[in-house]
């Protein structure tokens, strides 16, 4: 029989922002003429002359002005080389219009790196061409995908290194990718704009955990060894990561991942200034898997002392040992997790259960699970919280029809079982 009193409510998914920015040019003011022109750069276009030491001409990717084709077709900007001239500003206004206006996708990347710095990451696959009418979408929905799992694996390592992170941290590293914009995934390529104000150790450490990856690859192919994949844990590599890299390189040829750092903010200490893609191809997928599955395999169990609310209780019959689900307050980064207590410990969670009080519990965080499982668990105490805590927890406790009626059917309708 199941007691399941309080529920946590279901978090609302916010939508990536896909092509969705749309707001007004940055002010002239704030554009330095040097980030602009490398963020052309960058993004491919083309500087096709100018005044030296004033301005430069540049054009986006694509056939060239006078082709009557390609994105290139009709656009020109002029961009001041400083602000050294009179007419900087005025020339930068025109620019960064010219862009707002622009069809061309990399002149909304260039804004959306000016509006907001962000370091860009770049993914790349290359996927065998298939039979007339199918889904491309089908292709890019993978390669986003993939490319998410990628970003909370790196998260996930900016918050903590460990060979598997199972359930830990995973909530504090999702909200940490909230401010990230992801762009269309076209032509097998995919870009991403992580703000350099809250996301950079995420861009530092993806970029760590990568180039650690691809080596620990190339020393198993060289040796035969997974030596190198246990010294790259301390880069950022992880189960998580690996699987993001099978996800990403699964029926492809190949793929490859870059990292681009703003020019506004420079390049972060220890890292490279311009490093080319990071390649990975089928080839590296057993290595990849069983890197992965060594990473699950050993990752250790963790001694913790968590405080929980108890959510959900249940038991075969009157008297024994019984589960415990409890929603965690302190003392482990995870939602919830499962206990299995003796007759005494679970008569003291009913009680605390019934009064409004969390516990407090002892025991080992197991990996097998995700971590969400706690073993041994032992010292199970009820936890004393302010008149405000305790009222929250009560009337999320009454607001479940029939909460009593199921708590004492799973205490086999003795009363005394559960505690007065």
């Amino acid at each position: 029989m199941t007691h399941r009193p309080t529920e946590e409510p279901l978090r609302a998914v916010r939508p990536h922002p896909v092509d969705s920015w749309s707001g007004p040019p940055p002010e002239p003011r704030e554009v330095d003429p040097a980030v602009l022109s490398a963020l052309l750069r960058r993004h491919g276009w083309l500087r096709r002359g100018g005044a030296p030491g004033r301005y430069g001409r540049w054009t986006p990717p694509g056939p060239g002005p006078g082709s009557g084709s390609g994105s290139g077709s009709g656009t020109s900007l002029l961009v001041p080389e400083s602000r050294a001239f009179p007419d900087s500003d005025d020339l930068l206004g025109e620019a960064l219009l010219a862009l707002s206006r622009s069809g061309s996708p990399s002149a909304r990347e260039v804004l959306v790196s000016l509006a907001v710095p962000s370091d860009e990451i770049r993914w790349w696959h290359d996927v065998p061409a298939g039979p007339a009418g199918a889904a491309p979408w089908a292709v890019e929905d993978r390669l986003r995908a993939a490319a998410r799992r990628m970003l909370l694996a790196a998260a996930l390592a900016a918050r903590a290194r460990a060979g598997y992170h199972g359930a830990r941290h995973r909530r504090s590293a999702a909200a940490s990718l909230e401010s990230v914009l992801v762009g269309s995934a076209a032509d097998g390529r995919l870009t991403a704009f992580v703000p350099v104000a809250a996301g950079r150790p995420v861009a530092v450490r993806l970029h760590q955990a990568l180039y650690a990856a691809r080596e620990a690859i190339d020393y198993q192919r060289a040796t035969g060894g997974m030596d190198a994949f246990d010294a790259a844990v301390q880069a950022g590599v992880s189960h998580e990561l690996t699987e993001a890299l099978i996800a990403l390189v699964t029926g492809t040829e190949g793929a490859r991942i870059a990292v681009a750092w703003a020019p506004a903010a420079g390049v972060p200490e220890g890292c490279a200034p311009s490093v080319d893609p990071v390649e990975f191809s089928p080839g590296d997928l057993s290595v990849l898997r069983e890197a992965g599955a060594r990473y699950l395999r050993e990752e250790p169990a963790v001694p913790v002392r968590i405080t929980g609310a108890v959510v959900r209780l249940r038991r075969s019959g009157p008297r024994g040992e019984g589960s415990v689900r409890l929603r965690v307050l302190a003392g482990a980064e995870i939602p919830n997790v499962r206990i299995t207590l003796d007759e005494e410990g679970y008569r003291i969670a009913g009680h605390a259960h019934l009064v409004g009080l969390p516990v407090r519990v002892q025991g080992r965080l197991e990996s097998r699970g995700g971590f969400r499982r706690l073993t041994g668990a032992h010292g199970v105490v009820p936890v004393q919280v302010d008149d405000a805590e305790r009222d929250r927890l009560m009337k999320a406790l009454q607001e479940n029809a029939g909460m009593a009626a199921f708590f004492e059917e799973a205490c086999g309708g003795e009363r005394g079982d559960c505690g007065d």
